[in-house]
């Protein structure tokens, strides 16, 4: 036996006996967090192949390169194959360990984002929107654009934290959230915007580059052709630095980082300056408060003039925020590190930004002549009337001919004259506009790169090979440099600077939206981690970036949304085969409960399973806590059907028009269930037809809820038998399965004050309260997680505290585990559901299951056992025949078989009563009843394990598949 049963669980990988040698197979991967490698499966003492929850049954290895392991299916549990059939075991496939480059949420996020932050608009264009708009309405401009990052920052945090993202970053995000019909154009639009943002910044170094041609009597060309040929030098040289690597990459952005201190410290020294004639000619003061009054209000002037024109100029500045998330796949912790580097990036910049913009208000006027001769100091006699004339300047002549080249609307490189040393000013730019377009150069084709690898448009997979150990889109890389380039060729900022704006605003209004959408359905599986947002103020950012872009550029706004729908049109038609359990997915549940015909065609994911339960309630009023207990984690998220099986020999008995009764009884109790009534010989008969035939498409029963059978020792032994084989039943048919133990029963017919035995003709009179109408306080849920179903165990008590009834009642999770090994096995499971996103108050390793229970406790559970066994005549006969005719007959052989079971599960009991003696609930691993385990005995086991326990006891199963997951897709 023993070493049949280690040839079973030489089938699942990285399972090994607790004395064995054999080391666990499976490759590890350095990722900064835990060696997988070491990780041993504990069995359960219900069955020798039945495992403990364990993190590697709900990991994948797609993303770390780990051999997934594999808990045994239901069939395995339940009929143990052939020793000679089994295959071999499964083989070490020889991959090395692989070093990763991973960043952490400081160079990976928060410098990433504030380096494209920082860049062009900042340095060339900020000073010359705030001698436009004024400070006031600059300010408006800052607030509101950091209004919309901010929200689109923590619906980016939601969406990252809840579940692991790889590569792709936005559009992995948006894709996985919304699905592919929305998910998919944005994703192109996303990484076109990425390559227009490099465009953007590009174009800002040559001209500065071309400035400081100019003043150096060095130029090539003429400015526009200059920009153009400087710019295309540059984007070739940010391409040979991509093609290097994200290593060489990240050392590039850290020597951009802190020339851009240096720079911005260099500024504010020089603001405090005392400015020489040079610089007061150029429009430069120092700190004044007539300047400041002056710049207060806006000046608007040109063919640019306008608030909203100013507004789509300066909104790039704000459009980095989405760095980090684009490299996600390079992160150590995206789920940690995405929220806390992106919110502080948006608040540093947007100091940064609020400073700069109201320091160089203070000190420089709007229009200067940067001639010396125009000093009131040469020519006094002079008259004038402009503020120029209160510090000393006549700038008269130049404002009135507007002829001025200097001051804050007119000068774009003005930061330089206020500094302290123009030179650092000119670095600063140098490093702004190059890291950023370095940063956009490298994210447009890891989100590109994902868009092709997922198949959903035509020819352009080509683009998505992956080359090196960080799987670098080196062809992607060549397209973005392409049409990066095209957009440098046009040569000016002003023009490339509302385009981009347009495309990120789109962005942000999908991301937004995702959040929005993937809240409001109340999927399950949506559980971020990051609950600091809210779906409504998601929804205004969503919005608020629609309006804005047709009040940016409203032809081009046209153009964007007309692209995505045809796009969109596209997805819809070809409707590309992928699952990613969605929002839209989540959403199509909900409407299904009026529309079913919505989920026609939508496929199962684990994000979005729901218990839909199949409860065995009989009339529904007769068992009122068991259909409250099942509505109260149902109620508006997921499938009750309440079935009343009615025996043949009961028909004649049971009231016309009970269902239209029964029906009423459950919406005056407002529970959302179905009622349906099928009649049949027997109850396994009944349940096994309406397993087979309740439901409509998606909306299918896949949980048997049923009460205990508190009689099962004096009712008649078939009975008995029927009662067990229903359960069998279900397993067989691929059903998790729940039975709600009271120690009062569940029948409350003596207490109906009713005419009739099933019905009263007012249901109001049969409203019997139960315990789970009532608030349960800061009472406890102790959940006793003895065997790994798929996390079934875990997720129906979670629901339960999603409810006001239930939502103070912490979760506390009991584990098997070894004196030795304890600490480790809490930190390994605190780790696994920390991953699932469950906030458990405690979790406790018991490691006293094995001490023999009391001596009263056995002799109990051996008396009601007795009446069930095999008498000595009996014994001596055909035991096989008589088993047959007898099916819940019970031999000494059998009892020999499950007696250290039987020990274990009395112990079990025992610490379940003194452990959860303040508990609202108690949910227990129900274990899976062998074929050849005779009825009686099964339900002595149930019965030892909950005998006795005040409160409501669950017994849970699910049946073997994932309901929960830690992963995005």
């Amino acid at each position: 036996m023993a070493r049949y049963v280690a040839r079973i669980r030489n089938l699942i990988p990285g399972v090994r006996h607790a004395d064995s040698n054999i080391p666990s197979q499976g490759v590890t991967v350095d990722m900064g967090v835990l060696d997988y490698g070491k990780d041993k499966i504990k069995m359960s003492f219900y069955n020798p192949l039945d495992p403990v929850p364990k993190y590697d049954f709900y990991a994948k290895d797609t993303w770390s390169g780990r051999i997934k392991s594999t808990r045994p299916s239901l069939d395995v549990l339940r009929k143990p194959p052939d020793p000679d059939d089994l295959p071999p075991p499964p083989e070490d496939d020889g991959r090395p360990k692989v070093k990763l480059v991973r960043f952490g949420w400081v160079l990976g996020v928060m410098i990433r984002c504030m380096l494209n932050i920082w860049g062009v608009i900042m340095y060339l264009r900020l000073p010359w929107i705030t001698s436009q708009a004024g400070i006031i309405l600059t300010y408006v401009i800052i607030f509101m654009s950091v209004t919309i990052t901010t929200i689109t920052a923590t619906s980016v945090s939601a969406i990252s934290t809840n579940g692991k993202v790889y590569s792709g970053g936005t559009y992995f995000m948006i894709s996985r959230s919304l699905g592919p019909e929305l998910g998919a154009p944005i994703g192109l639009l996303f990484a076109f915007a990425n390559a227009l943002a490099c465009s953007l910044n590009t174009v800002g170094f040559a001209e500065t580059v071309r400035d400081v041609l100019k003043d150096n009597s060095a130029q090539m060309v003429d400015d526009v052709n200059d920009v153009r040929i400087i710019g295309t030098i540059t984007v070739i040289i940010l391409l040979c630095i991509t093609f290097a690597g994200m290593a060489w990459e990240a050392k590039a952005q850290i020597l951009f980082f802190i020339a851009l201190l240096l720079s911005l410290v260099n500024y504010f020294v020089g603001t405090v300056i005392p400015p020489s004639t040079e610089k007061q000619a150029m429009g430069f003061f120092g700190y004044r408060a007539e300047i400041f009054v002056e710049n207060l209000l806006p000046s608007f002037r040109g063919k640019d003039g306008s608030f909203f024109r100013m507004f789509a100029i300066f909104f790039p500045s704000a459009t980095g925020i989405l760095s980090g998330v684009n490299i996600c796949g390079d992160l150590k912790d995206p789920s940690g590190g995405i929220p806390k580097g992106t919110l502080l990036a948006i608040f540093w910049t947007t100091l940064s930004y609020l400073l700069i913009s109201v320091t160089v208000a203070s000190s420089v006027v709007r229009d200067a002549s940067g001639s010396l001769n125009d000093s009131l100091a040469l020519n006094s006699s002079i008259h004038c009337s402009g503020l120029g004339c209160k510090l000393g300047w006549n700038f008269d002549q130049c404002e009135q001919n507007n002829t001025c080249s200097f001051g804050l609307a007119n000068h774009f490189q003005i930061l330089a004259i206020v500094s302290g040393s123009a030179h650092l000013i000119t670095i600063g730019i140098f490093a702004a506009t190059l890291s950023s377009a370095l940063g956009f150069l490298v994210s447009a084709p890891k989100i590109f790169q994902c868009l092709c690898k997922d198949n959903i448009y035509p020819y352009i997979g080509f683009f998505g090979k992956g080359y090196g150990k960080n799987n670098e889109p080196l062809r992607g890389y060549m397209l973005m440099f392409i049409i990066a380039l095209a957009f440098i060729l046009i040569g000016d900022l002003n023009t490339i600077a509302p385009l981009i704006s347009n495309f990120f605003l789109c962005s942000y209004g999908l991301i937004n939206f995702s959040t929005f959408h993937a809240s409001i359905t109340k999927s399950p599986g949506w559980r971020p981690q990051y609950r600091y947002f809210s779906p409504w103020t998601s929804l205004f950012a969503a919005v608020l970036s629609f309006v804005l872009m047709f009040l940016f550029t409203w032809w081009a706004a046209l153009i964007t949304f007309g692209i995505v729908l045809c796009l969109l049109g596209y997805v819809t038609y070809k409707k590309p085969q992928v699952n990613w359990g969605t929002s839209y997915q989540a959403g199509f549940y909900n409407m299904a409960l009026s529309f079913s015909m919505s989920l026609t065609g939508v496929e199962d994911h684990v994000k979005n399973f729901r218990p839909q339960c199949l409860v065995l309630t009989g009339p529904p009023n007769v068992r009122p806590a068991l259909v409250d207990f099942v509505g109260t984690f149902t109620k508006n998220i997921s499938l009750m059907i309440c079935g009343n099986i009615i025996m043949e020999d009961e028909k004649s008995s049971f009231p016309q028009h009970s269902t239209d009764m029964l029906v009423d009884w459950l919406n005056q109790r407002k529970v959302r269930s179905f009622y349906t009534s099928f009649t049949a010989d027997s109850l396994k008969e009944g349940a096994h037809d309406l397993m087979q035939a309740s439901g409509l498409g998606k909306l299918k029963p896949n949980t048997l809820v049923l009460g205990y059978k508190m009689n099962w020792q004096e009712c008649k032994p078939e009975s008995l038998q029927d009662y067990v084989n229903t359960i069998s039943d279900a397993f067989d048919s691929s059903y998790g399965i729940a039975i709600l133990k009271m120690m009062d029963g569940l029948d409350v017919t003596s207490d109906l004050h009713s005419a009739g035995v099933y019905i009263s003709d007012d249901g109001s009179d049969e409203q019997v309260r139960s315990v789970f109408q009532t608030k349960q306080g800061r009472k406890s849920v102790d959940i006793y997680w003895i065997s790994d179903d798929g996390g079934l165990t875990l997720l129906v008590p979670y629901l339960l505290t999603r409810r006001n009834r239930w939502k103070k009642s912490k979760l506390r999770v009991f584990i098997l585990g070894d004196q030795e090994t304890m600490k480790e096995d809490r930190k390994d499971m605190k780790m696994l559901l920390k991953r699932f996103r469950l906030e458990i108050e405690d979790i406790v390793v018991i490691t006293d299951v094995d001490k023999p229970p009391l001596v009263k406790n056995l002799q109990r559970y051996e008396e009601s056992i007795a009446p069930f066994r095999l008498s000595e005549e009996q014994a001596g006969g055909d035991v096989q025949e008589l088993k047959r005719l007898s099916p819940w007959k019970v031999s000494d052989k059998d009892l020999e078989a499950i007696k250290p079971k039987v020990c274990r599960t009395v112990r079990l009991n025992e610490i379940i009563k003194k452990n959860s003696i303040h508990a609202a609930l108690v949910v227990i691993s129900l274990p899976v009843p062998d074929v050849t385990c005779p009825s009686s005995l099964y339900m002595s086991w149930l019965d030892a394990l909950s005998y006795s326990i005040h409160c409501p006891v669950l017994l849970i199963r699910g049946n073997q598949e994932n309901v929960m997951t830690f992963y995005c897709q």
